[in-house]
């Protein structure tokens, strides 16, 4: 099989983890890993047995597919450049620094025929993925993602760190336009919102409740999916999945629901996530999670940072 040469933008505390599936990868030939800290780039080019490089512009003409897990500011500039190399583009959430940005790179894509995806990695566990056939008509939705607090991340508030991942969840879920948002949060530990809870409502009648925090102990990130039906539990962290389906109409007992646990598979998300963007490329097809997947969360968390007050 031919192997697709390829290069990792950003070699910090997740895109170390990037370049090492890149090295491994079958389907991928790493020629580069850069980072504009020279004794990190070197660092992790050694653990992988590479090269290490120091500007994105040294791999223009050496790669054909770069993974950005840069600081999101500089995701547009990097991004462009690429693109307008031709090289196809996988880019951490989130996407851009403005919904403007985002909008500017899906054109600049399609105009060069390149492959853009954004790295909303939730789309890529195998829970999210197993519950998919389960999913039919979503009435109430309840998110809860929690996590102790991490200083590496106090340039962004919890809306953008955490709540993304989950606000784009949603939006594969329910297909349909929102009505209204309302969104309260707080700032604890830092000058951005450490905690927020939104809800959405939908067109259709859906109602979701979203919830993030960084100021919890222990990681807590679980979904609840709730169907005239059916109920799904979604354990995003512990990677399980489970349906509650009622059998007959009429409920009389626990004996007349089903309480289904699908076997799951134990792939990397991450890993999924690069061979899926890996096949994209090969390909020739559009990938899962788009530039326009990515630039309708970010508007979304900049809807909730205005009801904050905090944009």
């Amino acid at each position: 099989m031919e192997k697709i040469r390829t290069a990792i933008i950003g070699a910090g505390s997740l895109g170390q983890h990037h370049a090492r599936i890149l090295a491994s990868h079958p389907g991928s030939d790493l020629v580069g890993i850069v980072d504009i800290d020279e004794n990190q780039a070197r660092k992790i080019a050694a653990a992988c047995k590479k090269e290490p490089l120091f500007s994105h512009r040294d791999v223009i003409n050496r790669a054909g597919a770069c993974v950005i897990a840069v600081p999101t500011p500089e995701h547009y500039k990097i991004t462009k450049d690429l693109i307008s190399a031709g090289i196809h583009c996988l880019v951490e959430k989130p996407f851009t620094t403005t919904v403007e940005e985002a909008q500017d790179l899906i054109s600049l894509s399609t105009a060069k025929n390149t492959v853009l995806q954004v790295g909303h990695v939730e789309r890529f566990n195998p829970a999210v993925i197993a519950s998919e056939p389960y999913v039919k008509n979503p009435k109430f939705i309840e998110v809860n993602r929690l996590g102790p607090y991490d200083p590496r991340t106090s340039h962004i508030g919890v809306v953008l760190d955490l709540m993304i991942h989950d606000l784009d969840i949603l939006l594969s879920l329910v297909k349909d336009k929102i009505v209204s948002l309302e969104a309260h949060g707080a700032k604890i530990l830092s000058d951005h919102e450490d905690i927020a809870k939104v809800r959405i409502k939908f067109a259709g009648g859906c109602v979701a409740d979203v919830s993030a925090s960084r100021v919890s102990l222990e990681k807590y990130r679980k979904i609840r999916i709730f169907q005239p039906d059916s109920y799904i539990s979604i354990d995003y962290a512990g990677k399980s999945l489970k349906v509650y389906r009622k059998r007959k109409e009429v409920v009389k007992s626990l004996s007349d629901v089903d309480v289904l646990k699908p076997k799951l598979k134990t792939d990397e998300p991450l890993y999924c996530e690069i061979d899926h963007f890996l096949n994209c490329v090969k390909e020739g097809k559009q990938p899962s999670v788009t530039g326009e997947h990515g630039r309708d969360a970010l508007e979304i968390a900049y809807e909730v940072l205005k009801k904050l007050n905090t944009f």
